[in-house]
């Protein structure tokens, strides 16, 4: 993005052991499978940061499994990221990439809520009135450098 980082020494945490499920209960085809905080988060621990396209969101703690809620119930998913520094110049993109993800990874019948977290933002009110927009969301989902950050 930038040639210029705004964090040029960011803390980079190891990332945690995947789960491998085995509960292969449920083998009707047509029974809908429930979604938890684990298969949500193992959609999107990947993303590469835009600033450092070599570190992950994992890696950067900036989502964690216990940053998101999952109501399957209800078909609810919200994440609550943390960028790395409260004055951070790409959370909209951030957010942008998690909504594409989920939007293109959770079944159809899911609301997706991404949000700041509360404080970690210099901008937070403006940040979470832009990703709260989903026509926005969706029309920025349609920029070529934002399709090649979810590939």
């Amino acid at each position: 993005m930038d040639s210029v980082l705004v964090n040029e020494n960011p803390i980079v945490y190891p990332k945690r052991k995947r789960h491998v499920r085995t509960d292969q209960s449920n083998t009707d085809e047509f029974s809908v499978e429930p979604i938890d905080q684990l298969d949500v988060f193992d959609h999107i621990r990947d993303i590469k940061d835009p600033e450092y396209p070599e570190l992950s969101l994992e890696e950067l703690s900036v989502i964690t499994e216990e940053s998101i809620e999952v109501d399957d119930e209800k078909s609810y998913v919200r994440i609550t990221f943390t960028p790395t520094l409260p004055h951070c110049h790409v959370p909209n993109v951030i957010g942008l990439c998690i909504y594409g993800k989920l939007l293109q990874s959770l079944p159809r019948r899911f609301k997706i809520d991404v949000r700041v977290a509360p404080g970690s933002h210099v901008n937070e009110d403006a940040v979470n009135k832009k990703l709260s927009d989903k026509e926005r969301m969706v029309a920025g989902l349609e920029n070529p450098y934002l399709v090649a950050l979810l590939n």
